[in-house]
Formats: C-alpha cells, sequence, structure tokens
C-alpha cells in the first residue's frame, strides 16, 4: 500500500514537471526577466514551499497573475531590485501568517478577485499578442489595445504563426481526453513549435540562455535602500497582497477537488512567505500557488505533499542537465502559451451565473478588470474593494417607515430597519410626502420608493427611531432636523 501512494506520488510529480517547464520559462520571459529566473522559482516552490504546511497538494511556482506587476517592477526599478522587492513580499506575508490573517482573504469579495484576475488576463493577452509577432510590447495597457488594430502589418508572419499555432494546439490538446491525460498541452505546443523551428532553422526570436549561476543575482545590502521609496513600498504590498489572494483563493479550489486534508490558510501564508523570502534572495521571480499546476496534481492521482516536492526536484534535474534546450524555444511559442492563459483568467462561465441572480456582482467584476486594463493592478483592486464595500453597504442599508395614529391624536411615524446615508433621500422624501398628505397608510422607503400619500394635514408628528437597529450619523443629523424644523417631537434614537 505504502508503495502505491508512493508510485502515484511520483508519477504526479513528474506530470505537474511538465506542466510547469514551459509555464516556468514563459511567465519569466514575459515578465521581461532570464528564463533561469522562472525555474528558481518554480524550483523553490517544489523544495522549500512544497516541504511546509499548509496545503498538501497545491503546487507553487511562478503564476501568469503576477506577470503584469513583474513586468511594470523590473521595468520601473530595474532587474537589480526585483529581489529585494520579492523578499520583503515574503516577510509581509509571513507577518500576515502569524497574525493568523490568512482565513480573512475568504473574505475579499469573489467578484473582486475573478475581476482582478479577469484584468490581468486581459492586461497579459493583449501584451503577449505583440509579443506572439516578435515586436515589442507597448508601455501602457491601453497602447496595447489600440495598437492591436495595426498588428497584422507590423507583426513578424512566420512568428506570429508559431505563435497562433501554439494557441490552436492548446485548444485542441484540451478535446482529446486520453492525449491530454497522458502529456500537458502546454509542454506538446512548446515542443511542437520548438521542433519545427528547429527543423526548419526559422528566423525567428528564441529564448536566450544565460545558465542558472548566472542568472542567479544576490540582492546587495545598497538594494534594500529603495525600500524607503514609496513606489516601492507600493509595489511590495501588492506583490504580498495579490500573491497571497491568488494562493489561498487557489487553496480553496483546490480543497474542492479532493478529498483529502483541508487547508490550514494561516500556516499556507507562512509557507508561501518562506518561499518569497528565498526567492527575493536568489533575485528570482515571486511566488504564489499555481491552480493549473495544482489541479494537474490533483488529477495524476497525486496522495501527498511528495508529489510537489519531487516536481521542484526534476526542475532542478532539467536545469542542470539539459540546459541549453531553451536556447532552441521560439519567444512566440512561449507567448501563445500566456495568450492562452490570459484568457483562461477571464471568467466567461462564471459571469454568466452571476448575471442570473447577482447582477451587482457583475458590476463589480466588469469594474474592477477594467479599472485594472486601464489605470493599474493596484489601482482597480482598490476601485473594486471600494465598489464591493459600497454594494454591500447599499443592500443591507433596508428601511421601513410605517405611519400611523397615536393615543393622543398625533401622527406617529415609526422608522426601522438599518438607516445610513445612501437611504436618506428616499427616507426624507417618505418624511416630507406628510405635509401633503390625505390618508394613513403605511409604506416602505426603499432608495427610490413611492412616497406615501398618508395622514390629514396639520396634526403633530412624533418621529419614533426605537425601531432603527442602526443610524449613522447623517441620518441621526437629518431626521432631527426635519423634525426641528417642523416643531415635530423625537423619540429614541439608536444605534449611532
Amino acid at each position: 500500500m505504502r508503495f502505491g501512494v508512493r508510485k502515484a506520488d511520483l508519477l504526479a510529480s513528474l506530470v505537474v514537471f511538465l506542466v510547469a517547464l514551459p509555464l516556468c520559462v514563459g511567465v519569466a520571459v514575459a515578465s521581461g526577466v532570464p528564463a533561469e529566473l522562472g525555474l528558481v522559482t518554480g524550483i523553490v516552490g517544489g523544495l522549500v514551499a512544497g516541504v511546509l504546511p499548509g496545503s498538501s497538494l497545491q503546487v507553487s511556482g511562478p503564476a501568469a497573475g503576477l506577470t503584469v506587476l513583474v513586468y511594470e517592477a523590473v521595468r520601473a526599478y530595474g532587474l537589480e531590485v526585483l529581489g529585494v522587492l520579492v523578499f520583503a513580499a515574503g516577510v509581509v506575508q509571513l507577518g500576515l501568517g502569524a497574525l493568523r490573517l490568512g482565513r480573512w482573504f475568504r473574505a475579499v469579495s469573489a467578484a473582486v478577485v475573478q475581476g482582478m484576475l479577469a484584468g490581468i488576463g486581459i492586461v497579459l493577452a493583449a501584451g503577449q499578442v505583440y509579443a506572439m509577432g516578435d515586436m515589442s510590447v507597448p508601455a501602457d495597457a491601453l497602447g496595447a489595445v489600440r495598437g492591436l488594430a495595426s498588428l497584422p502589418g507590423d507583426a513578424d508572419p512566420v512568428a506570429f504563426g508559431i505563435g497562433g499555432a501554439t494557441v490552436v494546439v492548446l485548444l485542441l490538446w484540451r478535446r482529446w481526453a486520453w492525449g491530454s491525460r497522458l502529456v500537458p498541452g502546454p509542454l506538446v505546443a512548446v515542443a511542437l513549435a520548438a521542433g519545427v523551428t528547429w527543423a526548419f532553422d526559422l528566423d525567428v526570436r528564441r529564448v536566450e540562455v544565460q545558465g542558472l549561476l548566472a542568472a542567479v543575482r544576490v540582492p546587495e545590502a545598497a538594494d534594500f535602500g529603495r525600500l524607503t521609496e514609496v513606489g516601492v513600498i507600493g509595489t511590495v504590498v501588492a506583490f504580498a497582497l495579490v500573491a497571497s489572494a491568488q494562493s489561498l483563493f487557489g487553496a480553496a479550489a483546490v480543497d474542492r477537488l479532493h478529498r483529502g486534508a483541508r487547508t490550514d490558510y494561516d500556516r499556507e501564508l507562512l509557507a508561501q512567505g518562506v518561499g518569497n523570502a528565498v526567492c527575493g534572495v536568489l533575485g528570482a521571480l515571486p511566488m504564489t500557488a499555481v491552480i493549473v499546476r495544482s489541479a494537474a496534481n490533483v488529477e495524476a492521482g497525486a496522495r501527498t505533499k511528495a508529489s510537489r516536492v519531487l516536481h521542484g526536484v526534476w526542475l532542478l534535474v532539467f536545469v542542470a542537465v539539459v540546459p541549453g534546450v531553451l536556447g532552441v524555444v521560439p519567444v512566440a511559442a512561449l507567448a501563445g502559451l500566456l495568450v492562452h492563459a490570459g484568457c483562461r483568467l477571464v471568467p466567461v462561465r462564471e459571469v454568466g451565473v452571476l448575471w442570473r441572480g447577482h447582477r451587482g456582482e457583475v458590476v463589480v467584476l466588469a469594474v474592477t478588470a477594467g479599472a485594472i486594463a486601464v489605470a493599474g493592478l493596484f489601482e482597480g483592486v482598490v476601485v473594486g474593494l471600494a465598489l464591493a464595500v459600497g454594494k454591500t453597504a447599499w443592500d443591507v442599508s433596508r428601511v421601513r417607515v410605517e405611519i400611523g395614529a397615536g393615543a393622543d391624536g398625533c401622527v406617529v411615524v415609526r422608522v426601522f430597519g438599518h438607516a445610513t446615508f445612501l437611504r436618506l433621500p428616499g427616507l426624507l422624501d417618505a418624511l416630507d410626502a406628510l405635509d401633503v398628505a390625505d390618508r394613513v397608510d403605511v409604506v416602505e422607503a426603499r432608495g427610490g420608493a413611492d412616497a406615501p400619500a398618508a395622514l390629514p394635514r396639520g396634526p403633530a408628528v412624533r418621529l419614533e427611531l426605537g425601531g432603527l437597529r442602526h443610524v449613522d450619523h447623517a441620518c441621526a443629523a437629518a431626521l432631527e432636523g426635519w423634525a426641528a424644523a417642523r416643531g415635530h417631537e423625537v423619540v429614541g434614537v439608536r444605534g449611532q
């Protein structure tokens, strides 16, 4: 029995290695760093994060979701500062894990997370389309989108054909159930592209190989001085939060794929922090748990964390024994691989499901994705979170107004629910209608609800607010002001 488990993990590790190899290289090239650095991060994800507790079957390495952010950071601060950024992000993750904040990432709106991934996917795909044609990627996302119209005339047709063929192979290979279980699609697509490029000696840009030791750069003490810059601090926070969110949401998804031990979110966050700290010391890419590799690990029959550790061993062996193979791989093929990965980050099916039951969530998702594409990752996530909080506040702030006659002949107005500034206009409309009312009625004020036609004109009004579970300062001040202006009585202001 023990041998069977070990055999299952061994076979699963080989599958994960074959999936991870082209993705590690592709993410590194798209991030503007040497290809070997992507493999270093994959090795650390297996040999370091893989042995730590947290999630038993989740596999870590460089992820397409951080490609855009890394590319911008390298362009702004230089490759020599990348290790400092990644190391500091790992320290932030360690702090979050030590404070047991891992579970709180599950409280983030799913629409914001899906919008974040969709925005990253759109930017990634739009940029890598240029790399498919051996062209330089425009500096900003809007420029990339605008330049798509002129792309066919400017792109290298041979390189673009290789990149397009890579995408086609990825799409078709998934439809062949037996083949996709035997050999991962990304490996097949990149291997075919490399084989054709080598056999016909095509004049296209290929991956530049430096060697592992030449690519690794340990940060110097002077590099850590950059952590005093506001922009650098913002990038570190963005690295830490995005990597943590992607890892922990990925863990939740992986838990749904198997019946084994559930993820300890705080320990998983600590494991990711240790892994990123090590990646930073080596000057490599940031690490995050990757759903593609993790799903492949589960589907291949992995039983324990041994499979993800072994996949790191196979990556290390590959880099040590046959690194020159990377020099045959065309960049266009890796770009096609990432165009496909970027498109898969856009949750088309989830949008359809949300639209049928929660259209407000679709708005949050779309605005988050659009803001990321226009303004940037950090700004887009902030916009999405603010919109999600505003939507939640609107949904929970329900106010009901009941109007009746009191025993002393006065008009009694009772207000129930949660009175916030978001519902204040409708609430005041309902109260103002008392000045022109003709009969007693019961109404519910919901934002733009119809004002009541209630009560005879003239009698005194007693405004009873004891039924409010919460009333914010804006509402309390407005209600007291309304009553004072008309000489009415206010009873029971609560929840302030």
